[in-house]
């Protein structure tokens, strides 16, 4: 009988003592209950652009005559004006494009002598009234047009020779000039290249690039699922890799018709025009940068992140935590999202906490079912 009554005593205190450890360790999970404040704040709805900084007017210098650089006058991060030297090239020409050059004023220097001397007949032959005055005007043409001919060829032999002449009452040097006020970027071509000049039929040989760089711009491109939301005169806001702590403002001018496809992806191209910049900010041409267009923005508003709204049958819920602990499923409306956080128009106040449920595991699902 004794054993009986301390086997019922034993079993009534392990069942005691294990609701105990449930209900304390249920008190402590209930306690232990993760939740986030409601508070206001903005968001915006944006787009993002991939780019860098270029000027506006980038030009390539080129030579219009042939040879090699004799002397290099500017470097790259040089400032230059209209007109100042930066390179001369000395005539290179082969033997015999200068044989040909001087055999063709040998030539037009007889063929001119013997038009001269033909003329010359001719005009007092018309004096005496024994040739009409036809003939001379004819002979006087030829002489004239041989004079051009010689003063051509002999242009053109100076020009490989010297490297420079008067052509039409204009003098052609070896001397490249910069074509506008700004800043070298990029040099190709050292002492003693060999060049070819730009004519209608070939490119030439790129000297030098140079740019104006107190007016830059950034270009870029947009992915083909953000385009369709962008409107000129957007408000944007450059983050530049090269100046973290700088935010330079600007706006969208520009939205390219025609997309392209770059690294398997399809694209538009855009180009921003950037806002004053603050003291002291110095941009470089080809800085890497991301641009975030505006397309909408909300301030003063309740903001909860994104991940703690529940979404069944088109219905919107959040649990709420009040003062005492309980826990209440509530119907909420939102609004703008920027993927992280959500704004909240009904059903959160400010200063509410959320819960925040821990993810559930694999094995807890299977137990639930």
């Amino acid at each position: 009988m004794f054993k009986k009554i301390a086997l019922i005593v034993f079993v009534l205190a392990l069942v005691g003592s294990s609701a105990f450890f449930l209900v304390r360790n249920g008190s402590a999970k209930q306690e232990e209950v993760k939740t986030v404040v409601a508070e206001k704040g903005s968001i915006i709805d944006k787009a993002l652009a991939v780019g860098k900084i270029e000027p506006r007017q980038e030009i390539s210098v080129k030579s219009k005559i042939s040879g090699i650089v004799k002397k290099i006058y500017k470097d790259v991060g040089d400032t230059v004006s209209i007109g100042d030297p930066l390179f001369e090239v000395a005539p290179d020409p082969t033997p015999v494009e200068l044989a040909e050059a001087k055999r063709q004023v040998e030539i037009y220097e007889v063929t001119f002598a013997n038009s001269k001397r033909d003329a010359d007949r001719l005009k007092s032959l018309v004096a005496k009234n024994l040739e009409p005055n036809s003939k001379y005007e004819s002979a006087q043409a030829t002489c004239d047009e041989n004079r051009l001919r010689l003063s051509l060829a002999g242009e053109k032999l100076a020009l490989l020779v010297s490297g420079s002449t008067m052509v039409a009452g204009k003098k052609v040097e070896s001397i490249i000039r910069s074509p506008i006020d700004g800043v070298v970027l990029s040099r190709m071509v050292d002492r003693g290249d060999p060049i070819t000049p730009l004519s209608s039929f070939q490119d030439g040989t790129e000297l030098m690039t140079v740019a104006w760089m107190k007016d830059l711009l950034f270009k870029g491109t947009v992915d083909e699922i953000d385009v369709g939301k962008l409107l000129i005169d957007m408000p944007v806001e450059l983050s530049i890799g090269a100046l973290p702590s700088d935010t330079i403002t600007g706006t969208l001018t520009r939205v390219s018709p025609k997309a392209r496809i770059n690294e398997g992806s399809t694209v538009f191209d855009v180009q921003i025009e950037l806002g004053a910049l603050k003291e002291g900010t110095i941009l470089r041409a080809g800085y890497s940068a991301t641009a975030d267009v505006i397309i909408r923005k909300k301030v003063d508003i309740i903001l909860i992140p994104e991940r703690l709204v529940k979404m069944s049958d088109s219905v919107s819920t959040v649990e709420i935590q009040d003062s005492a602990g309980v826990i209440t499923m509530v119907e909420v409306t939102t609004g703008l999202s920027d993927g992280l956080n959500i704004e909240i128009k009904e059903g959160v106040s400010e200063g509410d906490k959320l819960v925040e449920r821990p993810p559930k595991k694999v094995g807890d699902e299977t137990e639930e079912e």
